[in-house]
């Protein structure tokens, strides 16, 4: 009987400290979600997935979606190549000024995504710096991207790369060299111990840097929307349907849309890692 009243009274502990962590996860995340996706399921005065289909269906909102989806994983898969190319660099070679290197790949952290998109601007718009010096060297302007999708990829990974890198640093001081040493003794190339050995130790690191890197491509705003004159990825859509066409219904099928793709593609980077 003690113990039963032991338990009961253990239980009504943990319940109570969890209380207020169950009751702010309800109001602020479960309660608005569930606000959002009965919006998003509104048609009028009935309700469907007519807004859902407009993705697939309405020209516009299917390159959005399409365009979104290609950038982000294009984005994704050149960050992480980049990433652990830089992070082997830093981890395994001693050279001049590498402190310098570090602290200069994760300056751009402290940049917000607006900040990002006007460095673009600088850089690779109509009177930017690269143009202009096309102009000076060949008469015409070259690398006028600025506000291209292949701008925005630029601006995405100016500022995936330095999360991405600094991830990997920390897993790839955690490799074991005579790992390695020990496959080349046994007459593996580079190559084959980089892809048998590094590659399936550094899985997990990789596939938390690429949802971080893909989560953050589907859904940065501020950079996009500086950029975003001759596109339109989804975030920017889903701004301009709220609050310029006050479409709100189909502003918030875009939303539930971008958290299900990336919850999805998030999901599939873990699954390939333990599988590899």
């Amino acid at each position: 009987m003690d113990g039963i009243r032991r338990s009961v009274r253990e239980g009504w502990w943990t319940f109570a400290l969890l209380a207020p962590a169950l009751i702010v996860l309800a109001y602020f995340f479960l309660y608005p979600l569930v606000i959002l996706g009965l919006t998003s399921l509104r048609v009028g005065d009935h309700y469907g997935f007519t807004h859902y289909a407009n993705l697939l269906l309405k020209p516009q909102y299917r390159q959005s979606l399409f365009d979104t989806v290609w950038l982000s994983v294009l984005v994704t898969v050149v960050t992480l190549v980049l990433s652990t190319i830089l992070a082997i660099l830093l981890v395994r070679r001693d050279f001049p000024c590498r402190t310098l290197l570090q602290s200069l790949i994760t300056f751009p952290i402290s940049f917000p995504g607006v900040v990002v998109g006007f460095m673009i601007i600088i850089l690779f718009g109509k009177t930017g710096v690269i143009p202009n010096l096309g102009v000076a060297l060949t008469g015409r302007p070259i690398l006028q991207i600025a506000y291209e999708l292949s701008g925005l990829f630029l601006a995405y990974l100016y500022f995936s790369i330095p999360k991405t890198t600094m991830t990997m640093v920390g897993s790839v001081e955690k490799l074991n060299p005579s790992l390695e040493e020990a496959a080349r003794s046994l007459g593996a190339s580079q190559a084959t111990t980089f892809r048998r050995i590094v590659l399936p130790a550094l899985s997990p690191a990789l596939a938390s840097a690429g949802a971080l890197a893909f989560a953050t491509s589907m859904s940065a705003f501020g950079t996009a929307f500086t950029l975003s004159q001759n596109f339109s990825v989804l975030p920017v859509l889903m701004y301009t349907e709220y609050t310029l066409s006050f479409h709100i219904e189909a502003a918030s099928a875009i939303a539930i849309a971008l958290g299900v793709i990336t919850v999805a593609m998030t999901y599939a980077y873990r699954v390939l890692s333990e599988r590899g």
